[in-house]
């Protein structure tokens, strides 16, 4: 015990700090690449409609919507870096890991805009 009445195991501890399983720290690595993957994908998704389909086709809708889609791609960057830096906040000060409504919006956009391609491919064909 230390002289203030607490053990000095317990005193020791508030000093030190904590120390995160490197799984999680690994694991908070790999969903944050596949958030970028995911956003290098529509990236290059709405290049190759503006580039291959919107050119061939002189559609200005579907270069509207190979706009949109590299757009929802940055945004899909952004939301992974901010779940990244939050999530490994929060394992460093030994909070909860946050919730996001993020991941549900961005699925629901997914939809919408496959549904908008689909829908402009067959108005052009």
């Amino acid at each position: 015990m230390t002289d203030g009445g607490e053990p000095a195991d317990e005193a020791a501890l508030e000093e030190i700090e904590l120390e995160v399983d490197y799984r999680f720290i690994l694991a908070n690595e790999r969903t944050f690449l596949a958030w970028m993957r995911t956003a290098l994908g529509l990236v290059a998704g709405g290049v190759a409609l503006d580039q291959f389909v919107a050119v061939a086709t002189s559609s200005s809708l579907l270069r509207l919507l190979a706009v949109g889609i590299i757009v929802l791609g940055g945004m899909v960057a952004i939301v992974g870096i901010a779940m990244w830096t939050r999530s490994d906040s929060a394992m460093f000060e030994g909070r909860p890991l946050p919730r996001t409504r993020a991941v549900p919006i961005i699925g629901a956009l997914f939809v919408v805009l496959a549904l908008a391609v689909a829908i402009a491919l067959l108005l052009e064909g």
